[in-house]
């Protein structure tokens, strides 16, 4: 294996001119690559909080050492088109998406042996990442539940509750912001505070927030003295970004916030929606021709998928909802329905969505959730239950 030559510390190195050399050292031919290449990439939902903590503690850790980290985004290169949202996010910090690495830059005769693995906003390897990758992880920065995947030396090895991954990020990394720049300091800043405010609902998701995300959000607000930072303005423009999908078909809506699982031999596939079921159901107002149902058993029969949920977050009239869908596409997917719902009805408070106008028997169910504290994060969980258990 090839040693890593000695690099000098790159404190003066602008944001964007350490995504160029990211990209460089990626593109290079294999026998000018140091090895191994280190990576920091997010989950597969590829939304704000682990497409910036990616790119904020891969830039922190680079910065303060001789050694490159190489920050991924985890979805292919034309996905990325659909999150409009980051066109904002990242312009705040003088960025574009053409700057972010995806998998489509991933070279497809990487050798795993080649590779090490620092996993943001999440704790074990999904997807094509897992098959390729998954006994190479080294580190791990993460608020969800744990998966016990992660070895116990890995370095950083963070896995705790709290409303943001960005927020445990920038705990971690704060010694790793002196001698940067005021104007990256800036940057970085706005990247922060648009996943923590994103994931935190404005800092006021109590059912969510822990102490660091308050502390880092200040940490990071402090940052922006002196210039025109308004976080509620922020905040609320990052939401009508990210609530309007106008512009995308039935299934660029279902792949935009996107995560998938293998359990006991089973595919489950959620994605998570920013506008309710009624949205998803009048062509008209969603402006698309068409049909949802058919849009979705399209997508499940592309993905492979025995389970496929829909997870929806709304505001009509200024009331927050959830609504869920689940649909079973084979007969053990109808077992995992059956096994969902006798665990989960209760605990998410689950009532019928339209009086049961979506409901197939027992192979599709759609409710409106009552339990609103209950994200992706835990409902995710008692559908793999109900996976390992059918």
């Amino acid at each position: 294996m090839r040693s890593t030559p000695t690099n000098t510390k790159m404190t003066s190195m602008s944001l964007r001119s350490f995504l160029a050399r990211a990209r460089a050292a990626l593109a290079a031919p294999a026998s000018e690559q140091s090895l191994p290449l280190t990576f920091v990439v997010g989950n597969e939902s590829a939304d704000i909080d682990s497409l910036c903590s990616a790119v904020m503690l891969a830039y922190l850790r680079t910065s303060s050492s001789s050694k490159l980290y190489i920050p991924l985004s985890n979805l292919p290169r034309p996905d990325l088109a659909l999150r409009t949202e980051m066109n904002a996010v990242l312009g705040a910090a003088q960025l574009q998406p053409s700057d972010l690495l995806t998998l489509s830059e991933l070279p497809d005769n990487l050798r795993a042996e080649d590779t090490t693995w620092i996993l943001v906003d999440h704790n074990a390897l999904t997807g094509p990442l897992h098959k390729r990758f998954a006994g190479r992880v080294s580190g791990c920065v993460d608020h969800h539940a744990e998966e016990n995947v992660v070895p116990k030396d890995a370095a950083p090895r963070v896995i705790e509750p709290c409303g943001s991954c960005m927020s445990l990020v920038v705990e971690e990394s704060k010694p790793l912001w002196q001698g940067l720049a005021q104007e990256e300091k800036a940057k970085l800043a706005n990247l922060g505070l648009a996943a923590i405010l994103t994931d935190t609902i404005n800092l006021t998701a109590e059912h969510k927030i822990k102490p660091k995300d308050k502390t880092s959000a200040a940490f990071l607000a402090e940052k922006l003295s002196g210039t025109d930072y308004d976080q509620t303005r922020l905040f609320e423009e990052i939401g009508k970004l990210k609530e309007d999908l106008s512009e995308l078909s039935i299934r660029d809506i279902l792949r935009k916030d996107y995560k998938e699982w293998n359990e006991n031999g089973l595919n489950l596939g959620i994605s998570s929606v920013p506008q309710g079921l009624a949205y998803l159901l009048d062509e008209k107002a969603a402006g698309r021709v068409d049909s949802f149902y058919g849009a979705l058993e399209e997508w499940a029969k592309e993905k492979g998928l025995d389970v496929v949920s829909i997870m929806t977050t709304s505001h009509p009239g200024g009331e927050f909802q959830r609504h869920l869908l689940v649909w079973a596409r084979s007969e053990r997917g109808e077992q995992v329905l059956e096994k969902f719902v006798d665990a989960a009805e209760k605990n998410l408070q689950l009532e019928k969505f339209a009086d049961g106008k979506l409901d197939q028997g027992m192979t599709r169910l759609a409710w409106q959730q009552k339990n609103l504290a209950a994200s992706r994060k835990q409902v995710a969980p008692l559908l793999r239950e109900a996976l390992q258990k059918a």
